[in-house]
């Protein structure tokens, strides 16, 4: 029995099965590159899901976790370690809001920036429903399943009160909905899981104006579009506006797991000692390697490369789907990149996975490409035409 095979039977023998798996088992990493237990290599343009933006075991990352492991690994938030003080403070500085709060992953990071805007509004007599757009995608715990797709919530009930959703790019949708009750309105910037839909400029500034007048507090989920991901470091500076609470996390760590809420200090205020906390938030070892992730993406221009090399791609891509029948849209911003077919896309992701090219499919028709940001052009451009190449074979087998 081949090693893969051993890796799949204690995988289906032994995990709980709530992942519906590609069926390789993936060992070694570097760059733009993976290699599973056969041998096999691959080109990666979905990157862990944005994670590893700068690259699997980039040097430097690298580094930083072996030197930070070998001084202190845990020490709880009853006390500071080095890293994430200045983990807050790198944060702070880049992206000009006032406060930090590390926690782990991304849905907990947004379950900070309900109970933040929440605490806020009950601060000052309102009530605490938060508003998010349809098609989102804000994490697996109760509280973000409830502001979710039908599909995620289905057997889970009953879910927390609380949320209601309305269509994207649609003010009067958000308006008819402000009442004393409303504490937040959270935005994906650029929806990720909801098939690279990108918020309209003059939109995002009503939405602004409109917590402005009403004192609610603005929540952009920058969890998969920040971090260089879009063309800027922050997605929100596309727009000439900056949330009350952003969050973050998946490329931060540069693949270790790591999550941030950050705020205004006018919002901030509302929060009390003991109001939240965590165990492992703010691991030292994980805001080492935060912090090597911001001064890569700083002194290699990632953000300005991924703009570049994003743009030209979604060029070709365009370009080929005028020709292209089954290509409904491609649709994208820097490296976020979507390609929405009028075909099931998974036939054409598992063709790509034959042919050496990790990518992922979302809302069964939509291809979504999010390769590191270092990733070279020719890599970039042959995951492109494996693609094409993908695409054309299923075609022919329909």
């Amino acid at each position: 029995m081949k090693q893969q095979d051993i890796y799949q039977q204690n995988d289906y023998s032994y995990y709980l099965q709530v992942h519906n798996r590609y069926p390789i088992t993936l060992v070694k990493g570097k760059g733009s590159h993976i290699w599973d237990s056969n041998g096999k290599k691959y080109i990666d343009v979905l990157a862990g899901i944005a994670v590893n933006s700068v690259g699997h075991c980039h040097p430097r990352v690298r580094k930083a976790i072996c030197r930070q492991a070998k001084e202190l690994g845990h020490i709880s938030n009853f006390y500071l370690s080095k890293p994430q003080a200045q983990l807050a403070k790198s944060l702070s500085e880049h992206s000009g809001l006032d406060r930090t709060f590390l926690c782990n992953s991304g849905a907990e990071a947004n379950e900070a920036a309900f109970k933040m805007a929440r605490k806020y509004a009950h601060s000052k007599g309102r009530g605490g429903t938060i508003i998010a757009l349809e098609n989102c995608f804000h994490g697996r715990t109760l509280a973000t399943i409830a502001t979710g797709k039908a599909k995620h919530q289905e057997g889970f009930e009953p879910l927390p009160g609380g949320f209601k959703k309305v269509p994207a790019n649609d003010i009067s949708a958000i308006r008819e909905l402000i009442t004393d009750e409303v504490a937040g309105i959270i935005i994906e910037p650029v929806q990720g899981e909801g098939g690279i839909r990108i918020m309209d400029e003059e939109y995002l500034q009503q939405v602004r104006e409109l917590c402005d007048t009403h004192d609610i507090c603005l929540i952009f989920d920058e969890i998969q579009c920040g971090m260089g991901r879009t063309g800027t470091l922050f997605a929100f500076e596309h727009y000439n506006i900056t949330p009350d609470i952003m969050t973050l996390a998946k490329a931060l760590g540069g693949g270790l797991p790591i999550g941030a809420m950050l705020s205004k200090q006018s919002v901030a205020n509302a929060m009390s000692y003991g109001d939240h906390s965590t165990t492992f938030g703010g691991n030292p070892i994980s805001c080492a390697a935060a912090l090597e992730v911001l001064q890569i993406l700083d002194k290699e221009s990632l953000p300005q490369r991924a703009h570049i090399l994003g743009t030209t791609a979604m060029q070709r891509l365009q370009e080929y789907a005028r020709q292209e029948e089954a290509i409904i849209e491609v649709r994208g911003l820097g490296l976020m990149i979507g390609v929405e077919l009028n075909i099931k896309g998974r036939p054409v992701i598992n063709r790509m996975l034959e042919k050496g090219v990790l990518a992922n499919v979302t809302g069964d028709k939509i291809i979504r490409f999010l390769p590191p940001l270092n990733i070279s052009e020719k890599d970039f451009n042959k995951a492109i035409d494996i693609f094409i190449e993908s695409l054309q074979e299923v075609k022919s087998e329909i």
